[in-house]
């Protein structure tokens, strides 16, 4: 099937092309460069423009008309800076998909993948979270998120638009031939700031926030292979119809995790482990709108997807490795 890809220049979506391209599709990609790399799109249909342009989004449905599906991943994610500019993140995430997805139904693309977070969820007793978990993010970030889903649950309850919902919960690793992965020089995120001390691209890695209520007194997340992830959008491309029926909705909420979860002081020693590299480590507060964390229960995307990730997290590790010292040189930075 053709594919329209929003955000198909950035990390997962450049590799969620690749996925899908690999299982027999076509994706278009649609990216405004902001955040995503041109190189990513090389060799693929790809249009440069914003989401909520409507001329736009008419264009490519019109040079494409065999598009069958959306899968939405366009959007501002950092924690922190969305605590910052939490306009930037109403306007980009919220607005703008709202936009997207009015005018991709007017146009007869009614299936849409979204791309959400387990930042979504509020606090868990024992950290496992199934869908149905309470829901209360702590961040203008985890906030577009839910509120994106809640349109969606509302648009598809009236509209022709139908809709399954991704809840990723922490993607780690690269495209497995290291033709894409994490492009920022300096990743905001836990396992790029061990990756870096390893590499010694930083002295130290900053461990934030040891007396969180863990079993070691540091966060806890559930680290799922990035190739895995874009396995489940391939799954749940192939299985949409099919997955909506046996849920009976015409909205679908699912995890998409490993089922495990890790510490920030245990992912730190697999990085030693992987590498072969002492990480020497200094301590700091939690950052504002960090949560103290989650694992996903994925019974539910197992049962309607025959998804389960199958790599593991010393893979991921090692990707993210072998990535980083490729970066530059596929980035031609």
């Amino acid at each position: 099937m053709k594919v329209l890809v929003t955000g198909g220049a950035g990390y997962i979506g450049s590799i969620t092309a690749t996925a899908l391209q690999q299982a027999g599709h076509t994706p278009v990609l649609l990216d405004s460069l902001v955040n995503g790399e041109q190189a990513f799109t090389e060799g693929r249909i790809f249009y440069q423009g914003d989401i909520a342009d409507r001329p736009l989004l008419r264009r490519i449905v019109a040079e494409h008309p065999e598009i069958e599906a959306c899968v939405h991943m366009a959007a501002l994610t950092i924690v922190p800076d969305s605590i910052a500019r939490p306009y930037a993140y109403y306007q980009n995430n919220v607005a703008k998909s709202l936009e997207l997805f009015d005018e991709i139904t007017r146009l007869g693309c009614t299936r849409l993948l979204f791309s959400s977070s387990a930042a979504v969820y509020g606090p868990a007793p024992d950290f496992e979270v199934y869908e149905d978990h309470l829901l209360a993010p702590s961040s203008p970030y985890g906030r577009t998120k839910l509120m994106i889903e809640q349109m969606l649950a509302d648009l598809a309850a009236s509209t022709d638009l139908r809709a399954v919902v991704l809840r990723y919960f922490n993607p780690i690793g690269s495209d497995p031939q290291l033709r894409s992965g994490v492009y920022a020089g300096i990743p905001s995120h836990v396992l790029g700031q061990l990756v870096r001390t390893v590499l010694g691209e930083q002295d130290t890695f900053t461990l934030t926030g040891t007396d969180l209520p863990t079993r070691d007194g540091t966060g806890l997340r559930d680290y799922v292979h990035v190739w895995d992830l874009a396995r489940a959008h391939v799954r749940a491309l192939e299985r949409f119809d099919a997955a909506l029926e046996a849920a009976d909705s015409e909205h679908l909420v699912l995890n998409v995790g490993t089922g495990q979860g890790v510490t920030v002081r245990e992912l730190h020693a697999a990085v030693e482990r992987v590498s072969g590299v002492s990480v020497p480590v200094v301590t700091a507060p939690p950052r504002p709108g960090d949560a103290v964390g989650a694992f996903a229960n994925v019974d539910r995307a197992a049962e309607l997807l025959g998804w389960r990730a199958e790599l593991s997290l010393e893979d991921g590790i090692a990707s993210s490795l072998a990535w980083a010292r490729q970066r530059n040189q596929v980035l031609k930075r």
